[in-house]
Parts: C-alpha cells; sequence; structure tokens
C-alpha cells in the first residue's frame, strides 16, 4: 500500500510549525499506523532528514501516551482503539492520511506530534487520589460494595488519560477525564471521605490549567478508546454540586452560632 502523509513539523514549542508532505511506499496492510511511521522515519534518516517526533510507549493500547488526530479524529478512523492499535488496513491504497498533535491550550506542542499533557498530572496530583489511612488491607467481603457500584468504579477506572477527549471537544475540555477519575473514587467505600474535597480541587485545577467548559456534544465519549461514558460527566457535576451545597449549608450553620 501507499501513502501520501501530510504531517504537522514543528522543531520546539517555540518555533512555527507547518504541514509536510511525504510519500511512503510499500506498506503492508498489516502494519500498525506507528510502524508505518517508523519505515518513514528510517527513510527520513537514511536521507540524512529529521525523524518525525510521536509519542508512544507500549504500544498495546494500556499507555494512552500515543496521542495523534488523524484525518481529523483523535487516535483515527476506528472507533474503540488506540493509534497503537490503529492498522493501515483502516485506509485505502493511495489515500493522503493528515496526522496533527493534539489541539488545546493546555496541551502544548513540544515537538511535532508530542504534546505536553502535564495537565492531566497536574490534576491527578490535585485530588484524585485516596489519601486517609485505610487501614490494612482487608478481606474483600468485610466492606460491603453493591455490584453495580463496582462495575461502574470499574469502568470509570479503565480510563487511561490519552487526551483523546480533550482533542474531540470543540471547547477542548477535560470534563470526561475528571469525571472518571471523580467516579471511580467516589463509587466506592474508601474514596467517599474525601469525595467533596477532590472534586472542588481538580475542577479547580482544571479551570487554571485553561481547559474548556462542557457543551454536552457527546464527542468526548463518541471519540474515547476506553468507551467512558459521559454520565459520568453527571456524576462528577452531582458531586460538585453537592460539595458546593454542604460548605453552604455549613457556613450557615457556623454563622448562626
Amino acid at each position: 500500500m501507499n501513502f501520501t502523509l501530510k504531517i504537522w513539523r514543528q522543531k520546539r514549542a517555540s518555533a512555527k510549525g507547518q504541514m509536510v508532505s511525504y510519500d511512503v511506499t510499500d506498506i503492508s496492510p498489516d502494519s500498525s499506523f506507528f510502524e508505518m511511521l517508523d519505515t518513514l522515519n528510517h527513510k527520513l534518516i537514511m536521507s540524512g532528514g529529521d525523524p518525525v517526533s510521536f509519542d508512544h510507549d507500549c504500544r498495546e493500547g494500556i499507555c494512552g501516551t500515543c496521542s495523534l488526530y488523524i484525518n481529523g479524529r483523535p487516535h483515527g478512523p476506528e472507533k474503540g482503539v488506540t493509534t497503537c492499535q490503529l492498522h493501515m488496513r483502516s485506509f485505502k491504497d493511495g489515500d493522503t492520511i493528515h496526522i496533527e498533535p493534539w489541539r488545546a491550550k493546555a496541551f502544548p506542542v513540544i515537538s511535532d506530534l508530542i504534546v505536553d499533557r502535564s495537565a492531566f498530572d497536574k490534576i491527578i496530583q490535585a485530588g484524585g487520589f485516596v489519601s486517609v489511612n485505610t487501614g490494612g488491607v482487608p478481606d474483600a467481603n468485610t466492606i460491603p460494595v453493591p455490584k453495580e457500584k463496582s462495575d461502574e468504579a470499574f469502568d470509570a477506572a479503565t480510563c487511561i488519560g490519552c487526551g483523546a477527549c480533550v482533542a474531540a471537544c470543540s471547547n477542548a475540555a477535560a470534563m470526561l477525564f475528571i469525571g472518571a477519575k471523580v467516579s471511580h473514587l467516589a463509587l466506592l467505600p474508601q474514596g467517599q471521605v474525601e469525595a467533596a474535597k477532590r472534586v472542588e480541587k481538580m475542577v479547580a485545577c482544571m479551570d487554571d490549567l485553561g481547559f474548556g467548559n462542557c457543551s454536552n456534544t457527546y464527542a468526548c465519549e463518541t471519540e474515547c478508546p476506553k468507551g467512558i461514558s459521559v454520565s459520568n460527566i453527571a456524576r462528577m457535576n452531582r458531586e460538585f454540586l453537592g460539595s458546593k451545597l454542604f460548605a453552604e449549608k455549613e457556613k450557615i450553620v457556623q454563622d448562626s452560632l
């Protein structure tokens, strides 16, 4: 298979970027998208050019680092896969493929197709954890958790933090990511102790980092490689509103004393 690749090239964050066209030939339809880029980079290196910078690690759809915008869609044309799980048989011979980095104020470009996604790390550091002392590891049956709740928590915990939700959103919102992280902790007893404080801190951090607001287009759910439901955004909003109402009630009580 032969392809024309139009790739965003940008040497550094401060440099001006542009789309550059490359031709790749004799690509196996069973090659992964990254193997195709490896072939291109080998060709560029052998001809004395600069290879295209792109992010990857596990290449098994687990780590979430393989964030690419392909033909106008995060991770490419296939549903429920990351870029590293995308194969060239998903395209037609002779296709022109546009490849870009995530486009979001909170995800600045580092080089070519690599963006700085440490904004997600900062949101987790703000509150996406359980810090209370829960004691030793108890037997599984000593903390009763309804199966429905545990299933929802595990579904939310499948989020790999790739940023496809931000890339898909016209407002570059991180609501699905935060909703998933809030949900998988708030649904379980160990996470409920700090639930109110957690959601307030994570939302505040999100706003400070420059992410946009949700406008309910459901694009984030559609493009999420792990199928995270937008119901987690609704849960996050309920948690946030509940924490604010509780804080206001506490203030009224304190003022009346």
